[in-house]
């Protein structure tokens, strides 16, 4: 029974055809939900639920749209499962003993074991352990049942002189029921090849909603999984490996010993630097390099357009066509070689750290670093802009970008109208233009200084702070050792100038009062002790003393004037020595202003 809409059409399908179109390749179980993510126990209880004859949710299959071929004769397009894929693979591995990989990149077999005999709370199915494989009970592997040469009946006689006592009406009744999993009817909402991305999307999240949210890029590597004909797969597997191996050296061995398919393509050489990668600063998912290496070759900033690329088609006149998804394929191709080349990636980074960002926790915008490498490239490739100076304009575009929150709200669509700018005027002149227009006074005289008054210490405008200390090479507070770079990176941690439970002894028990950023500094832990929960008043008037008696009390600076100038680079107004509670608000005030001057001084002398 199947029912017809606009969009889309409800239909059934038993277990055994949708194994058979996806082992005659008419199903693609493209790599959306990638990768088999289900933990053998879920296996288990998907086989138990068809075997009781339990609903187990929709499948959801999109029509590929037909592509006009070179020759003008069309080629129909794959139908593609992008939801579903956990339950079919699971079927697949159960049923048919196909590999699946894991989370890890390992190909294993999930194998469950039955016993014909169970009764009442009694287990039915099990993982396959050692146990059900030295028992005469257990059958240790229904996929052999569901072999093409499987005999039922030898079967049966079979395991009945194995177990003797076993009842046979009992075996010969789960057996059979066993093998009806092959004809359980799964629902499959089929979608029609002309919807667009967003459409799609938007279905599957309405049916559903418990699941993995999709994106473009989730399209866009289901296409480039499912391509057989431009290399698709072996580029896919380029982009899953080198996002892998970026947060995870070590496993270049098990590529190198495991893979030797993809050790003879053009990607592997140019991912096996990444083994002796630790660096955390741009770890990228396969969504952060598929949008890298779209837009800086393409100019676009939308994946959406990466998708309808791939699958061949014409923006003007709407049809697909396969000399476009041919063109676009080399276009991606070559952006993804771009992305991986490790001199490009590592100037890259080199120029983030450099800026003063030499931590992750100091990063807050994935998307901003990906438009800031999207425009290293850019910059390497059209030469517009000096060698030399490319790196003081990554890192201005990046703390720009920081500052502004360019990328925060509708990304892609900043993306693509900054892509477009850049195209039409040249990098230079829309730089100029836009920091003009998003730098101006009033931008460091009001705006930083209002977006300084929060208690977030992850906010993009501390953590921009923060690094400007870093490029500095300032030394934190009342140190004359410790630099801010080495406690970040070490074992220091912020803390509050105007002691926490100082502040709550004197009626600041709002922790979104005491917890202002503008209330914290790097303290190394020897300072930190000396400070305590003392007044500002004291414990600065100590390292004042201590300037004069050189007895170290608070601190490690036994210089006036180096303290004073310690204040400067650590934003703290001189008066300080004479504060008590009752400042506090004047103080948070007046530093929020010293800090954005700090911060505008920085982006200056970048």
């Amino acid at each position: 029974m199947s029912a017809s809409y606009d969009k889309y059409s409800v239909t059934q399908y038993s277990v055994s055809s949708i194994l058979g179109y996806i082992d005659a390749g008419d199903i693609d179980i493209t790599e959306i939900q990638r990768p088999f993510v289900w933990k053998p126990r879920q296996v288990r209880d998907l086989i138990d639920s068809l075997y009781n004859g339990y609903p187990t949710g929709y499948l959801i299959i999109w029509q590929n749209p037909n592509v006009k071929l070179k020759n003008g004769k069309e080629a129909g397009g794959k139908k593609v499962l992008i939801d579903g894929q956990q339950r079919v693979t699971a079927l697949m591995t159960a049923i048919s003993g196909h590999k699946i990989l894991t989370e890890n990149y390992e190909e294993k077999i999930i194998k469950l074991a039955f016993n014909p005999q169970a009764s009442g709370d009694e287990e039915r199915f099990a993982v396959q352990s050692s146990a059900h494989l030295n028992s005469k009970a257990w059958i240790a592997d229904i996929a052999e049942l569901f072999k093409p040469n499987f005999s039922q009946i030898r079967f049966i006689n079979q395991y009945l002189a194995d177990n003797p006592d076993a009842d046979s009406d009992v075996v010969e009744q789960a057996i059979i029921r066993l093998l009806s999993i092959k004809s359980c009817q799964l629902g499959a909402i089929l979608l029609v090849a002309q919807l667009d991305i967003s459409e799609v999307t938007e279905i599957f999240v309405r049916i559903n909603s418990q699941g993995k949210s999709l994106n473009e890029a989730d399209f866009a590597m289901s296409k480039i999984a499912a391509d057989e004909r431009y290399g698709g797969n072996t580029l896919r597997k380029a982009i899953d490996y080198f996002c892998h191996l970026a947060v995870e050296p070590s496993f270049y061995s098990q590529i190198e010993n495991g893979d030797r398919e993809f050790m003879a393509s053009q990607y592997a050489s140019k991912l096996k630097w990444l083994k002796d990668d630790n660096g955390d600063i741009y770890d990228p998912s396969y969504n952060d390099m598929l949008r890298v290496s779209f837009m800086h070759i393409f100019g676009r900033g939308k994946l959406g357009d990466l998708v309808s690329l791939l699958s061949g088609r014409d923006f003007v006149d709407r049809n697909f066509k396969e000399e476009i998804a041919e063109d676009s394929f080399n276009k991606l191709t070559v952006g993804v070689l771009n992305f991986m080349n490790q001199y490009s990636f590592e100037h890259f980074v080199l120029a983030i750290k450099s800026a003063g960002f030499i931590s992750s926790r100091l990063l807050n915008s994935q998307m901003t670093l990906d438009f800031t490498y999207t425009l290293f490239l850019v910059l390497q490739k059209t030469g517009e802009v000096p060698k030399i100076e490319v790196m003081k304009y990554i890192q201005k575009w990046f703390v720009l970008s920081t500052l502004t929150s360019r990328y925060i709200s509708s990304p892609e669509s900043q993306m693509d109208r900054d892509l477009r700018d850049i195209a039409s005027k040249g990098f230079l002149k829309f730089f100029e233009e836009t920091e003009n227009a998003m730098l101006p006074d009033s931008f460091w005289n009001v705006r930083l200084v209002q977006n300084l008054e929060t208690q977030s210490i992850n906010s993009p405008f501390f953590n921009t702070y923060i690094a400007a200390q870093v490029f500095k090479s300032d030394r934190s507070l009342l140190s004359n050792s410790s630099k801010v770079s080495d406690l970040i990176s070490v074992a220091g941690d912020v803390h509050h100038i105007f002691p926490k439970a100082y502040l709550k002894r004197n009626g600041f028990e709002d922790k979104s009062i005491y917890n202002q950023v503008a209330n914290y500094a790097y303290l190394d832990t020897g300072v930190n002790i000396s400070v305590g929960d003392k007044a500002p008043s004291e414990y600065f008037n100590e390292a004042m003393k201590q300037c004069d008696d050189k007895k170290l009390v608070a601190g490690t600076i036994t210089d006036r004037t180096e303290l004073l100038k310690n204040l400067e680079l650590n934003s703290i107004p001189q008066s300080i020595v004479n504060m008590t509670a009752s400042d506090y608000p004047s103080f948070l005030q007046q530093r929020r202003v010293m800090m954005a001057k700090k911060i505008k001084d920085y982006y200056y002398s970048l």
